[in-house]
């Protein structure tokens, strides 16, 4: 018969668990232990328990506890039909509890790694991750046999990072098809991964990917010591963790780097930056990073380097076309109409004849319509959604220059601004100009050129002051590090590029060996 204990019996396990003490041990009775386990799971439907009983000697009784839904139902099934029921068979009428795992333990069960575990709440947080617990009755020990699976997402090509050459494959929500990813493509023994377990509530698993003796050390101690510093109930994505560990809260520009792709962590890790993976989540966060990260993409390294020097450019100009065009088109329509040529300012003169606003009105209307557009394409179903933000801008927009609110020129300026806004490879980026593009907007509308050369100013004052991990944001301009910029503006071509960057990297700095130019053949081949 089961007895009942009292209720603080069970829930005092609680409130060690969270004062940091030593928590329950097992119970020697099996029915016990199962009864502290459907208590503390509410009892759940999909805690699944497995009874077996010894044929030649009945009280030798076992129990398989899973979640259903977390396991492999097959290997469950290998796990039972192989090792457990054949065990059960062979013991003697003698035998006793001890005896069995001895078994268990000397002949390995038919599944991968097997850990004892004393204590009960080890026990939930197996059966939570995915494991499956062996209880023997009359015994205060338990085995944790890896058994976990369920339905996982493939790895599929990435969506929000796009390349024409380059691999296709992107990360997934679990942690561990993550890192065997980064294991495919660094196959060094120096590739080290550290995990640990965030949120009291959620328990989710954060693994620290990192080269020793090419990252600095000190910055993987930082990264360590802000994860362990984080006290919450819950992570989810990888995104709150970014708000925790960033330097810098009260700026537009990300100091974290995100990525789905596995070659572009890989390389990232290479360079001697560390990698934070979170269970859950396809997106990656790169740390240390400086603000010419952000504007360099995986493909840049696929293809020639001139190639890539060329597309990198248009990204930086890109950039300062979606943070600048329109609050530049209010500040000459509105204070130096001189510099511009008399045909085109006649015309865009009889364009605001009749418009009821000011540029800088005309200018946020368009702009709040087209934001407005865009979060629409994202939120609506994938099926209609593109159609209604194309045929949305078209119609929104003649209907606009038609009702005479808005000029043709200012649908044409914003309409290019939210296309060079699409071709900065990181959203966080993009995102950091759509948000500068309007205090600069309001600037241009209070003094001009000047407004907008005086809000330069306290933006690059800004970057400047910015560090992610102590790094500077704007290295390595600022500080000049010369030899660091063969990959900023320009990427030389891959054998000239011999040393990693300096500040992200320690230790081993030579990435490979110099004097790889290729040469011509020797005219005598041809001969």
């Amino acid at each position: 018969m089961i007895r009942i204990l009292p209720k603080d019996k069970f829930h005092g396990s609680n409130k060690r668990r969270a004062s940091g003490s030593s928590g329950q041990p097992l119970f020697a009775d099996l029915d016990l232990n199962l009864l502290w386990l459907q208590t503390e799971l509410g009892n759940s439907p999909d805690l699944t328990v497995r009874r077996l009983t010894s044929p030649n000697n009945p009280s030798i009784r076992i129990a398989l506890v899973f979640i259903d839904g977390l396991v492999d139902a097959h290997i469950i099934a290998h796990l039972m039909s192989e090792s457990l029921i054949p065990e059960l068979r062979e013991m003697s009428p003698t035998g006793g509890a001890s005896e069995l795992l001895r078994l268990f333990l000397e002949q390995n069960l038919a599944t991968g790694s097997v850990n004892q575990v004393v204590q009960l709440e080890q026990i939930f947080g197996s059966i939570s991750e995915g494991k499956a617990v062996i209880l023997l009755d009359g015994l205060t020990i338990a085995l944790t046999a890896e058994a976990s699976g369920g339905e996982k997402r493939a790895v599929e090509e990435p969506t929000s990072q796009t390349v024409v050459r380059g691999p296709k494959e992107s990360f997934t929500e679990s942690i561990r098809t993550n890192t065997s990813l980064l294991r495919r493509r660094i196959k060094s023994p120096a590739l080290r991964i550290q995990v640990k377990k965030i949120g009291t509530q959620t328990q989710t698993d954060i693994a620290i990917v990192y080269l020793q003796g090419i990252a600095n050390d000190l910055i993987v101690q930082e990264i360590q010591n802000r994860l362990d510093s984080i006290n919450t109930d819950s992570i989810l994505e990888s995104g709150y963790i970014e708000e925790f560990i960033q330097d810098a809260t009260f700026t537009p520009f990300p100091t974290i780097q995100n990525t789905e792709r596995p070659d572009a962590a890989a390389s990232s890790i290479l360079e001697g930056q560390i990698a934070i993976l979170v269970d859950g989540t396809p997106f990656v966060l790169i740390a240390p990073v400086t603000f010419f990260k952000f504007f360099q993409s995986s493909e840049d390294y696929y293809q020639r380097y001139d190639i890539s020097t060329f597309l990198r450019i248009i990204r930086y100009v890109a950039f300062l076309v979606s943070m600048l065009l329109p609050s530049l088109y209010i500040a000459i329509t509105t204070f130096h109409q001189e510099m511009l040529p008399t045909t085109l300012l006649v015309s865009l003169a009889a364009q605001r004849e009749g418009i009821p606003f000011p540029a800088i009105i005309e200018a946020l209307i368009m702009e709040i319509t087209f934001e407005v557009l865009r979060e629409a394409g994202v939120r609506m179903p994938r099926v209609i959604g593109p159609a209604i933000s194309i045929v949305g801008a078209l119609v929104l927009g003649q209907a606009a220059v038609q009702a005479g609110l808005v000029s043709a020129a200012m649908v044409i300026v914003v309409s290019f601004t939210a296309i060079a806004n699409f071709v900065i490879p990181s959203i966080n980026m993009a995102i950091a100009a759509r948000l500068i593009r309007f205090v600069m907007m309001f600037f241009a509308a209070t003094l001009g050129l000047f407004g907008i050369m005086s809000g330069l100013m306290i933006l690059l004052i800004h970057m400047a002051g910015l560090r992610s991990f102590g790094i500077p944001y704007l290295m390595p301009l600022a500080p000049l590090i010369a030899s660091n910029l063969k990959d900023v503006f320009i990427r030389f071509p891959w054998w000239a590029m011999i040393k990693r960057p300096r500040f992200i990297a320690s230790g081993n700095m030579q990435r490979q060996s110099g004097n790889q130019q290729p040469k011509p053949p020797d005219d005598r081949l041809l001969e």
